[in-house]
């Protein structure tokens, strides 16, 4: 599988799984589900206009409500960061290809290009360009610099990391009220996901820039140095 690497404020960089064609196609299938059911709630609501007002009138209403369905895409990536609700539901989003998050012009550029990848000569091209390029990317994704990666959470990490601690836990790195929250919550998120898929060396350059953050050196292993960290980050900010 086809994957991205990212370079976090923290300065390291982390690996995203390319969404696969398949997921690809079921999140667009989900899309496509609920556009059909909203074209079927505007029939009716069409249907009941042509005895209350003139067909020109009626002509014009119902291509306003149209609309949603023709920027359906543009619509909700722009508001949801990358994501339609097919996207959401199978936990996929679109980033530009180095990781950053894309922005409204991206999503833009992409959108026109659906009409020609996806609409104009239905999904064809836009199958043949995710099977043949190496990021799995349609021609607007090519377009706009962008890519589409798979979000899921496969594997779970200790939920005890930030849990409350024990009134009688005693820290070992004071300086950890350096970190601000955001930080923390970054730390935490490499943390697993270098937890997932097993990448030591992203834990090591992890560990090494929390090292560099907080002016300290330790002599734990990398994983557990982490963990210490983050357990006592949580015990100095819950005020103990």
């Amino acid at each position: 599988m086809s994957n991205t690497s990212i370079n976090t404020a923290q300065n390291v960089n982390i690996n995203y799984n390319v969404a696969s064609l398949g997921y690809r196609m079921l999140g667009f299938v989900i899309d496509l589900i609920i556009m059909f059911i909203y074209l079927i709630i505007i029939g009716y609501l069409v249907d009941g206009m042509d005895n209350i007002f003139e067909k020109f009138t009626t002509l014009g209403i119902s291509q306003l409500l149209f609309l949603p369905i023709a920027f359906y895409s543009l619509f909700f990536n722009i508001i949801f960061n990358g994501r339609t609700p097919g996207k959401f539901i199978v936990q996929t989003k679109v980033v530009k290809i180095d990781g950053s998050p894309a922005t409204w012009s991206d999503y833009l550029v992409s959108w026109v290009l659906r009409l020609v990848d996806l609409w104009t000569f239905m999904p064809g091209p836009a199958v043949l360009s995710i099977i043949f390029t190496d990021k799995n990317q349609r021609l607007g994704d090519i377009a706009s610099d962008t890519i589409v990666i798979d979000n899921r959470k496969k594997t779970k990490i200790s939920h005890t990391i930030l849990e409350d601690v024990k009134d009688d836990y005693e820290p070992i790195f004071l300086t950890v009220n350096m970190l601000t929250d955001k930080d923390v919550n970054e730390i935490k998120e490499i943390y697993r996901l270098a937890g997932e898929s097993r990448d030591y060396e992203t834990l090591r350059m992890l560990r090494l820039r929390v090292e560099e953050l907080l002016s300290i050196k330790s002599d734990l292993r990398d994983g557990i140095f982490v963990r210490t960290v983050l357990k006592d980050y949580s015990y100095l900010t819950q005020g103990n």
